[in-house]
């Protein structure tokens, strides 16, 4: 895994406490490529998984401070990771927002729309990838292989959408795209080793999808541990010709 990468890279896994982000630092932890993981979450202590994870490989593994909701703590990790001299080869974006439990819900209708809500959902979907690369991608430059990723999701493709409703989350990670689209170009003047990537994760087993999985069949419902291994291999494939693109989990370029 990750053979296409420079030995003994740092990596930073931001939305780590559970989920898909979880389960890549677990799978990270485990590659020999990998010598130092960050992750970051809002509330990193309340993961008794993480803690866990952090008390086992005490000299890799780095649980940090990082809600993508609060532009201070991207800086700031970004500066700290740079006074030490630590330049990651890996970054990804994992946190999303498609509901809360409560009074956050897909919208199914126009009416439904609420200017609170859409703000939400691009502060956790947008803003927070964006300024993560704000940050994050000059850390990246160098010799070797970089890839700054975020987890988008087809219901974000323009071309694919055929359903229609929930607005906000469609048109958050239809803006996600664009985002990392357009620093990729940016980064092939600047950051000319760093590849940046859209993942869709396909439908996962998590808090994010369970209140729509009843009409999932048993084979496109997906294990986190899963995900994290496919889109590990779909990453080690990607060459910079792929920067700026849109990958599905097994490797399938979307349309936009």
């Amino acid at each position: 895994m990750l053979e296409t990468f420079p030995g003994s890279i740092t990596a930073v896994v931001q939305g780590s406490s559970r989920g898909i982000g979880l389960s890549l630092v677990r799978r990270l932890l485990d590659c020999d490529r990998v010598g130092r993981v960050i992750a970051g979450a809002r509330k990193p202590a309340a993961s008794e998984a993480l803690m866990e994870l952090a008390d086992t490989h005490r000299q890799r593994l780095r649980p940090v401070e990082l809600d993508v909701t609060r532009p201070e703590q991207i800086e700031a990790l970004a500066a700290s990771l740079g006074d030490e001299g630590l330049r990651p080869r890996l970054v990804l974006n994992v946190a999303g927002l498609l509901h809360d439990g409560a009074d956050l819900v897909p919208e199914k209708r126009l009416e439904d729309l609420d200017a609170a809500r859409l703000e939400r959902v691009f502060a956790v979907n947008v803003l927070g990838p964006a300024l993560m690369m704000r940050h994050f991608l000059p850390l990246m430059e160098g010799d070797g292989k970089a890839v700054f990723a975020a987890l988008s999701a087809r219901v974000g493709s323009i071309g694919d959408n055929r359903l229609g409703g929930w607005y906000a989350y469609r048109s958050s990670k239809a803006a996600l795209n664009q985002m990392l689209h357009t620093a990729a170009i940016e980064a092939r003047r600047r950051f000319s080793n760093v590849i940046v990537a859209a993942l869709h994760p396909g439908t996962t087993d998590t808090g994010l999808s369970k209140p729509f999985q009843a009409n999932v069949p048993d084979d496109k419902l997906f294990s986190p541990d899963f995900v994290a291994e496919r889109l590990l291999q779909v990453i080690d494939d990607l060459d910079t010709k792929d920067s700026g693109g849109f990958f599905a989990w097994d490797g399938q370029a979307i349309p936009w």
